[in-house]
């Protein structure tokens, strides 16, 4: 196994090293989240060890970026900061699960091995919700077999809300995953490229694919 190790402690990206490789898997490691996420995106590893505390990029900016790429491996976040509100942020940005230093080296490579073993069924790049197909590879998008023509944010913002089918997807995820800033709500930037995407994917339909979730966000339907 390839693993990519994103940690700026200097100890603790040693001893993962030398975990994983002792553990019959090869190993690289960088020191800051804009060379991490530069690797994650140049080449192709089969899981990512990342930091959420690291200089140039933090570990959620790196995430967020590596996702709206297409980087599809298993992602555990590592940190000092164990709330619940900061598992669950990180997991929401697209995490495949979370330990909380310190830890035992065992730990983590149990918890590798588990998060590949669930994530190794899964088809690279294509997501499909009913008769709604996304193609991470070719950017293709199809409704009913029928190609749908998508501007590269109508494809992200799709992308997004697929992969949350079934879930609220929230204004505030929207924006970050297509344009990297921290939203504050005062723009109807969404809702405008929103109600192209429907136009679209609704063509020739009385119901609408997307369901708006009054004052929370956007779902579509459990896939």
């Amino acid at each position: 196994m390839q693993v990519l190790i994103i940690e700026d402690d200097a100890v603790t990206g040693r001893a993962l090293v030398k975990g994983f490789t002792e553990a019959g898997h090869r190993a690289e490691w960088v020191q800051d989240g804009q060379a991490g996420s530069e690797s994650a995106r140049s080449q192709q590893f089969d899981a990512i060890i990342l930091d959420q505390m690291l200089p140039k990029k933090n570990g959620l900016e790196v995430l967020k970026e590596i996702r709206g790429q297409g980087v599809l491996c298993p992602v555990i976040l590592v940190t000092a900061l164990g709330s619940v509100e900061e598992r669950v942020g990180g997991l929401n940005t697209g995490a495949d699960d979370y330990i909380v230093k310190p830890f035992e080296f065992a730990e983590i490579l149990a918890r590798l091995h588990a998060v590949t073993r669930r994530t190794s069924v899964r088809p690279a790049a294509i997501v499909s919700v009913g008769d709604l197909t996304l193609d991470l590879t070719t950017r293709r998008v199809t409704r009913g077999g029928v190609d749908v023509d998508l501007t590269p944010i109508e494809f992200s913002l799709l992308e997004l809300m697929m992969r949350y089918a079934g879930q609220v997807v929230t204004r505030k995820m929207l924006c970050e995953h297509v344009w990297g800033f921290n939203w504050d709500g005062t723009t109807n930037v969404i809702e405008v490229h929103i109600n192209r995407l429907r136009n679209k994917l609704d063509r020739g339909r009385d119901v609408s694919f997307i369901k708006t979730v009054r004052g929370r966000g956007y779902a579509l339907p459990a896939a």
